[in-house]
């Protein structure tokens, strides 16, 4: 990619004819601050103002459903739904060149399944495409509009910060295996470009802390409560200086009391 950039710049300065490095392809390179979250309550305040069904189902088909835009979701037809099974069949135009990449199944999530009933009800007789009207080169710029009418602020990759978004929820609920499998990407690719960290694992992550805390807390009064109940009954074994002195005394006494035996050639003994 480096190598690219600096033979492109020679060549815009006719320092050289052609790129020898044009048609070679390169990763891109992760940049977070070009990653976004977006929130389900956006997502929703979107929606609202979406001009018309099909608009819904592309952002949902985006956002809910982890599809590529446009990609993907102009691929999409109203066979390709399963509707007894839940079941989407998604044509990858993008990984097609890959064996066994050609499609992949993922769930008619219940989001998702909301805003394409709306639609296929309303679609005509012998429609194939599940987007029909919408199949513009404008895409981006109609849903920076939409973005605007719902009051909220456009952030960068419009439509891969959707299916980030989706990935990155989804990771939190089930399998990384299953969630690449439904997305289309490999957990190397969803770590490096999707997986995001966002407000709610910090929300999540404090309250857990504050729980594990309270709990800590609760656990050491409690211990300190047992440990102040058994302490008098193992003092009331240990005698006190009052019993020591009183035994001590009457010991005393009693050797007082004690006869001597009578003084002779032998030592003088206690008792005869």
């Amino acid at each position: 990619a480096n190598a690219k950039q600096f033979f492109l710049h020679a060549v815009k300065k006719q320092l050289i004819p052609n790129n020898p490095f044009a048609d070679l392809k390169s990763a891109p390179k992760p940049n977070p601050e070009r990653s976004y979250f977006i929130t389900r309550h956006d997502t929703e305040l979107i929606l609202e103002a979406c001009p018309d069904a099909e608009w819904r189902v592309i952002v949902a088909l985006a956002r809910y459903g982890g599809l590529r835009v446009p990609s993907e979701v102009y691929q999409l037809k109203w066979e390709d739904i399963d509707w007894e099974r839940g079941r989407i069949l998604v044509s990858s135009p993008k990984t097609e060149r890959y064996q066994g990449k050609e499609s992949r199944v993922c769930p008619l999530y219940p989001e998702l399944r909301i805003h394409l009933a709306e639609l296929f009800e309303i679609a005509g007789e012998g429609t194939q495409y599940v987007v029909e009207k919408h199949r513009i080169a404008n895409l981006r710029t109609q849903f920076s509009r939409i973005i605007k009418r719902a009051g909220l602020k456009q952030w960068p990759k419009l439509f891969q910060n959707l299916r980030s978004s989706r990935q990155t929820e989804l990771e939190d609920s089930f399998p990384s295996h299953a969630v690449c499998a439904w997305m289309g990407n490999s957990e190397p690719i969803a770590r490096k470009h999707y997986l995001q960290v966002t407000e709610q694992h910090f929300e999540r992550a404090t309250e857990a802390g504050a729980e594990s805390g309270a709990l800590a807390l609760q656990n050491s009064v409690q211990h300190g409560l047992e440990e102040s109940r058994t302490e008098p009954q193992l003092t009331s074994k240990v005698p006190t200086v009052q019993q020591v002195t009183r035994t001590g005394a009457s010991c005393c006494d009693n050797t007082r009391n004690v006869k001597v035996g009578n003084t002779g050639l032998e030592p003088v003994t206690s008792t005869v």
